[in-house]
């Protein structure tokens, strides 16, 4: 769809009830359209007790994602995200669970729950650097996951990584990264024991792939956490500080 600011502001105007918010001038849909797919009645409990921490509306509302939209949804697991981008996107638009080839024993069957339960779902598998897709892409979006892909066991490229994020992208296109904050100045060397990765060093890793950068959401951040516990310890697990980056691919 259409990300152009003076689009956003004419669509706005039409609606006269107002959008749910402006991001950096790009488009985002109406509130409603969000709030309906957080009422999704084929959310499970346990994710709607997640909301007051996750912060949906705000995470959907960021990544500018509208009806129509072609969405990967990067290593979903059980699809916390891939819900909410199926009932956002609507019927004419396609959400891509992609499920990396290393981990795809135990995940392409939550994958394959999602694709049963919503049309507009497809599975997808391959490596995380070269993974491609049938269409031009509007959002790439990866929640928590970032870190993992500088395990070595995982085998990954990350500067491949992200360059095929960006191959796969529309110009205009939005690449979204939530992840565990480390302390400024850990770069990368955290990711496996405390799975927390230095923001800066990210954002670094990801503007030379050719993205320009593009916002940062404060929603999930806290302050409270120091940044030092692993972040499955039970005293902080859910409430981790997080930032939110959008980064952009020019055109």
């Amino acid at each position: 769809m259409s990300r152009s600011p003076l689009f956003a502001v004419a669509a706005c105007a039409l609606l006269l009830s107002g959008c749910m918010g402006m991001a950096d001038g790009g488009m985002s849909v109406p509130a409603a359209d969000y709030a309906a797919a957080v009422a999704d009645p084929l959310r499970p409990n346990e994710e709607i007790a997640r909301d007051a921490l996750r912060k949906p509306v705000e995470m959907l509302t960021f990544a500018e994602v509208g009806t129509g939209d072609r969405v990967a949804d990067i290593r979903p697991g059980a699809g916390y995200f891939t819900r909410l981008f199926a009932r956002s996107v609507g019927e004419t638009g396609k959400v891509y669970a992609f499920v990396p080839n290393r981990t795809m024993a135990r995940e392409n069957g939550p994958a394959d729950v999602l694709v049963a339960a919503y049309p507009n779902v497809v599975r997808v598998n391959g490596d995380l650097d070269s993974m491609t897709f049938a269409e031009p892409l509007d959002v790439v979006f990866m929640s928590q996951e970032y870190h993992d892909f500088h395990i070595p066991a995982f085998g990954v490229d990350v500067a491949r990584m992200n360059a095929a994020v960006f191959a796969a992208l529309k110009p205009g296109g939005i690449f979204v990264v939530i992840d565990h904050a480390g302390r400024a100045g850990t770069t990368n060397t955290e990711v496996g024991t405390l799975h927390r990765i230095d923001g800066e060093f990210l954002k670094a890793e990801v503007v030379r792939a050719g993205f320009v950068f593009d916002g940062e959401s404060t929603a999930v951040a806290n302050p409270a956490d120091d940044r030092t516990v692993n972040v499955f310890e039970p005293a902080i697990r859910g409430r981790t500080d997080q930032f939110v980056y959008r980064f952009r691919k020019p055109g």
